[in-house]
């Protein structure tokens, strides 16, 4: 296993890990905006993932 894709599959569990921590602790208004913004968090998240590979790339 390399470096690169244990850094990549740490950096996907804290995305979700902190996507859901947010979704949990919300009211239930907000989880409606929360919900119909989930296209966005994701690429997001996936930018960031890709950021983070190609830093330790």
């Amino acid at each position: 296993m390399s470096i690169k894709a244990v850094s990549t599959g740490i950096a996907a569990s804290a995305a979700v890990g902190l996507a859901w921590y947010a979704f949990a602790t919300t009211g239930a208004r907000k989880r409606h905006s929360i919900k119909k913004n989930a296209g966005k968090t994701l690429k997001a998240a996936g930018n960031l993932i890709e950021d983070i590979t190609s830093i330790i790339g």
